[in-house]
């Protein structure tokens, strides 16, 4: 059970970019999918395909913000950082959020 990959719900890995960019602060993508792989307890499947979409879609809501700098490997790469927005955005969104899970786990407590 503990092998079994989690699957996002839409609108999940938002949350969770930029609850990490809050926490972490400027990243670039191959690193935040990494660290958030490693502080994960179930595998955390972030690709390409699922990652860089987001980070898109978040740079569009100005919710974050890219900028090109080196990494420490000397390569150009994109580090993206939490605004002012994107806070907000994470407040609103944590507590969604956490009304879905307790009306979730509500629900769940309740099956007989």
């Amino acid at each position: 059970m503990a092998s079994e990959k989690v699957e996002l719900l839409q609108g999940t890995l938002d949350l969770i970019v930029l609850r990490a960019l809050s926490t972490m602060g400027p990243q670039h993508a191959y690193g935040l999918a990494a660290r958030l792989a490693q502080v994960s307890d179930h595998p955390l499947s972030l690709n390409q395909g699922t990652l860089y979409p987001a980070l898109i879609r978040l740079e569009q809501k100005g919710w974050i913000k890219g900028t090109w700098q080196k990494t420490e490997s000397n390569r150009e790469a994109k580090y993206y950082a939490i605004t002012k927005a994107g806070e907000r955005a994470l407040g609103k969104q944590a507590e969604r959020w956490r009304r879905l899970a307790g009306l979730v786990d509500k629900l769940l407590l309740n099956e007989t």
